[in-house]
């Protein structure tokens, strides 16, 4: 009897660790209904600072960083996949009732996927200039699975001095203060290349314009810039979704305009500011 108690004890210890996912990390604050953050590639969860402190008194928000993203621990195998599979566990352990997936760029590519596999699942999907299939918004051109293995294969292959100065670089054409700028890099800078290179592959061989007819919830995507018609047409396929566009922005929404980004989030989730 004894023994059988110890192995019992010993099966639920097992399956509490197993259920901690391995591909993110979570950060909870505030209170009411569940409100999932994701940020984009190599991104730490703080980008998403400014938005929790918008709506931590009436949201419950469960700020997310990715595995080998800003300084995280890389995990093996598949990475988008596991993600997706770990974040819909995730839900279920917490019983979290119809969160609001709110995801920007790769994260916003997450949001879709995971409201097109388990529609059941979220309550409302919210990407900030993210999309169902970014190769399907290069104006045309054409990206072969070859180039997209060569750029992958690029990323990976960095130091990790070649891929901090190359993402700071990159930053900088997507964030608009400099304020904002250095602190988000000074965590973004810490990714792991392998990572990202496996992400971005993934994420550009995945499209998930057919798949996102699926989603039962209302969306709402963000876009920067201009390209209104592009957007439209990643999205055309759901059921219940809008389009606004953030014509002062540059990809980072949350940071550049945010007045403009919590006014928009309230008005969509039908919140009083």
């Amino acid at each position: 009897m004894k023994t059988k108690l110890i192995l019992l004890i010993a099966l639920l210890i097992a399956a509490a660790v197993h259920a901690e996912p391995r591909s993110f990390r979570v950060d909870v604050k505030g209170s009411g209904r569940p409100m999932i953050l994701i940020p984009g590639l190599s991104s730490p969860g703080e980008v998403w600072d400014g938005t929790i402190a918008h709506f931590e008194k009436r949201f419950e928000c469960h700020r997310l960083t990715l595995a080998g993203f800003a300084g995280q621990k890389p995990i093996d195998g598949p990475f988008l996949p596991t993600v997706r599979r770990e974040l819909a566990d995730y839900i279920r352990a917490k019983k979290l009732d119809k969160p609001i997936i709110v995801g920007h760029s790769l994260g916003g590519f997450l949001a879709f996927w995971l409201a097109s596999t388990d529609p059941d699942l979220v309550g409302a999907v919210i990407a900030v200039d993210g999309l169902p299939y970014l190769p399907g918004a290069m104006g045309g051109a054409t990206v072969t699975p070859e180039q997209i293995e060569q750029m992958s294969r690029y990323i990976a292959s960095q130091t990790a001095e070649q891929f901090a100065m190359q993402t700071r670089m990159s930053l900088s054409m997507m964030i608009t203060r400099k304020e904002d700028l250095e602190r988000i890099a000074a965590s973004s800078v810490k990714s792991d290349p392998a990572t990202a290179g496996r992400a971005m592959q993934e994420m550009m061989t995945t499209d998930l314009r057919e798949a996102v007819a699926k989603i039962k919830v209302p969306v709402l995507l963000i876009g920067a810039g201009d390209g209104e018609e592009t957007y439209a047409k990643q999205i055309a396929a759901i059921p219940h979704h809008e389009l606004v566009m953030a014509k002062d922005s540059k990809h980072f929404v949350m940071l550049d305009v945010p007045d403009f980004f919590y006014a928009t989030l309230d008005r969509f989730l039908g919140v009083k500011p």
